[in-house]
């Protein structure tokens, strides 16, 4: 009614003479902007969760921890504005999208606090840890498992973690989530990013309330559950509730995996459960180079397909019974059947956020079928949307949110255009002629979502596959048509213990897909590596796409241009010339050519390969060669290395001994070990041990004028996921 309101009285005002007063402010771009701004009136309301989003990104953006009064006053003086111009639309329209900016800031604000838990100081172990199986992941070797209710040796109860992680390889009892074990670990705080704007662990972790990683000594023990462990368990149901999916879960993978091992098995698992980790990485790795790794990734293709399928089947199982047909609404059934379908697949697999998405669309969709009404799709994922970002904030900046809602989005956007001017040209075709739409419908449905994701897989990624297009084609139908609903058939013989009736031909279109995949990722330059895109960049891009695709006239073109200036930004983008890790274990530099050269490839790989994506390399050399050190300007001994590029000389200290040496021709001296004062007084930048230790991981940037330098502390600020260490 408020939206409808606005409508009135906006054609209202835009029917009425502007007085003397306003004269100054009725030049024809303004009366354009208000004439355009009243077309659109329909599509306001959509900019409400954009400008929810917004708040959240700004909350994540700040450098320091704002008081929680910072969002309640910013909600409470967007909503005084609101009875303030109650009277004038546009500043009406304005006031509410100021108020859920504040919502979005503050709602952020309150998750952060809402799910603070303590988290390791420090390295620790070998200790003994005993905890229930919250969620337990197979991989190719062993299995990784989250703990709950973590108790350990020579850790006080108010600094032991909410949650631990543990990697366990050796074999032991059959374990299920639920279970109490215990187990000889060394644990760590979770780590925070390679290298500054890279991807923060530690945050993600502080969100999932997970306070330390690790790995077992050994295999895990089946133990006895502690008293006070249980009475825990009755006061968290909805904790128990995630333990119960989590080992139907597991069940139901190990159900799959045995009934059909092998790969097929492993990837049928992933699409039947969404456990991934038992995939070989040679099979994850080409779903990745020829652009399919969305389809081991449950989504909206997956919840669709099953919620679909289920929609039909009981639809057409209960107009079989024609006493029901006649008599009764089993539209209306079938659509309730196949939602009640759609939340358990949701919940068997995870409720990662895109199925959360996904699923919310389902619902209303199916909501609108039970009641009667008809759903408008982008008014769909707009407050699916909103939906989870009011749950998770923290989602706003994951690569699984960003790219499954500017898939749809954009989908929906190029429906929108194209139904109204190309629909009638496809009405009453034949058989040819509708396998012609449908497989021009995949290409294109294809392309608009690779273009769609493909910022934001660079950023997070910095990977682009070049022939996803044609692997999707062949892929994506084979998905839809044969393995999705074997996979449904192979659910419902589960009862029987004949699953494996479905899931041998399951196994087949698996096998096909996988073929697929390396084939194209065989392919001559199937993937190429791209540097990383600022963050800013990605601002751009990201609001450019939802100007696009929100509005519907031609001033929507307009996002064009911020999409241009997103992607030219990472082409402006400087890399840095020296990188180090937090505890200076690894160094990297940059060569004359734009190669990343590396102190060691066998040392901290999963940083040395951050380094490589964010640079844009295919791969990185090991600078031990003597040609190379010439090539790159390096000249090293036991002790360290010296570096000089742009008239700058950098010491790469690896013992102290190399110290008084280096510092007194170096103009930035980069050491593992501590630099006693006055050593290097001389020198304009040190950054020591104890530097690296409070900084994290450190990029240099070398110019004929100075140097930069920039810490992965800098870069995420004093935050509660990034708590400042000690002097």
């Amino acid at each position: 009614m408020l939206i409808r309101g606005w409508n009135l009285s906006l054609t209202h005002l835009s029917a009425r003479p502007l007085g003397p007063g306003r004269q100054a402010y009725a030049g024809p771009l303004w009366r354009w902007l208000g004439a355009v701004l009243v077309a659109e009136r329909d599509r306001w309301a959509l900019w409400l969760p954009v400008a929810f989003a917004m708040g959240i990104g700004v909350y994540f953006s700040l450098a320091l921890e704002p008081p929680l009064w910072w969002g309640l006053a910013g909600v409470l003086a967007a909503l005084g504005f609101v009875l303030i111009v109650r009277r004038a639309p546009f500043g009406v329209a304005l006031s509410l999208l100021a108020l859920a900016f504040a919502a979005g800031f503050l709602a952020a604000q309150a998750r952060s606090a809402w799910v603070e838990a303590p988290v390791l100081a420090k390295r620790i172990g070998p200790v003994w840890v005993a905890g229930e199986i919250e969620a337990l992941e197979p991989r190719a070797k062993g299995a990784r498992i989250t703990l709950r209710q973590p108790r350990m040796d020579r850790l006080a109860a108010g600094k032991t973690p909410a949650r631990v992680r543990i990697v366990v390889l050796a074999a032991g009892p059959e374990l299920q989530p639920g279970d109490w074990i215990r187990l000889r670990a060394v644990l760590r705080p979770p780590p925070g990013p390679s290298a500054p704007g890279a991807f923060d662990f530690a945050r993600r972790a502080y969100f999932q309330r997970l306070g330390a990683v690790g790995f077992a000594y050994g295999g895990a023990s089946l133990a006895e559950r502690p008293d006070d462990a249980e009475r825990a368990a009755v006061l968290a149901p909805l904790a128990a509730w995630s333990t119960a999916w989590a080992g139907l879960r597991a069940k139901l993978a190990r159900r799959i995996m045995a009934a059909s091992p092998g790969r097929a098995g492993a990837v049928a698992a992933a699409l039947m459960t969404g456990e991934r980790g038992a995939i070989p990485e040679a099979d994850m790795e080409a779903m990745r180079e020829s652009g399919l790794a969305h389809l081991l990734a449950i989504s909206g293709l997956h919840v669709g397909l099953v919620a679909g399928l289920l929609f039909l089947g009981l639809r057409a199982l209960l107009a079989a019974i024609p006493p029901l047909a006649l008599d009764y609404p089993i539209k209306k059934w079938a659509a309730a059947g196949a939602l009640c379908g759609a939340f358990a697949y949701l919940m068997l697999t995870g409720s990662t956020i895109p199925t959360q998405r996904a699923f919310l669309m389902v619902a209303l969709v199916f909501t609108a079928v039970i009641v009667d009404r008809s759903a408008l799709s982008m008014r769909l994922v707009a407050w699916a949307a909103f939906a989870v970002l009011a749950l998770a904030p923290e989602s706003l900046l994951s690569a699984s949110f960003q790219m499954s809602f500017a898939a749809v989005i954009a989908l929906i956007a190029a429906y929108e255009f194209s139904r109204a001017r190309f629909g009638v040209r496809f009405a009453g075709q034949g058989l040819l002629g509708r396998a012609g739409v449908y497989v021009g419908g995949v290409a294109t449905t294809s392309l608009i979502a690779s273009l769609a994701t493909a910022p934001f897989a660079l950023f997070h990624f910095n990977r682009i596959a070049w022939f996803g297009l044609a692997a999707n084609l062949v892929a994506v139908p084979l998905t839809a048509l044969w393995i999705m609903p074997w996979a449904l058939i192979a659910f419902a013989l589960m009862p029987f213990g004949a699953e494996s009736l479905a899931l041998a031909p399951m196994a087949w279109g698996i096998e096909g897909m996988l073929s697929v995949a390396h084939a194209v990722a065989g392919w001559p330059g199937a993937t190429s590596a791209m540097a990383a895109m600022p963050t800013a960049g990605l601002v751009a891009v990201a609001l450019g796409g939802v100007w696009l695709c929100l509005w519907r006239r031609p001033w929507r073109l307009a996002g064009l241009g911020a999409i241009l200036l997103g992607l030219l930004s990472a082409a402006a983008a400087e890399p840095p010339d020296v990188l180090v890790t937090g505890d200076g274990g690894l160094f990297g530099v940059r060569a004359a050519d734009g190669s990343l050269l590396l102190s060691s490839r066998s040392r901290q790989r999963f940083s040395g390969e951050t380094w490589r994506r964010r640079l844009g390399e295919e791969a990185a050399a090991d600078w031990a060669p003597a040609e190379k050190a010439l090539e790159s300007g390096l000249r090293c001994d036991s002790l360290g290395c010296i570096f000089r590029a742009r008239g700058q000389v950098v010491a790469l200290v690896r013992d102290s001994r190399a110290l008084r040496d280096d510092c007194a021709v170096a103009t930035l001296v980069i050491s593992r070990v501590p630099v006693r004062r006055g050593i290097c007084a001389s020198v304009p930048y040190v950054i020591d041990r104890f530097d690296l230790w409070r900084g994290g991981a450190h990029a240099f940037w070398l110019g004929e004028n100075g140097i930069r330098v920039e810490s992965a502390a800098t870069y995420r600020g004093l935050r509660p996921w990034a708590p400042r260490r000690p002097n």
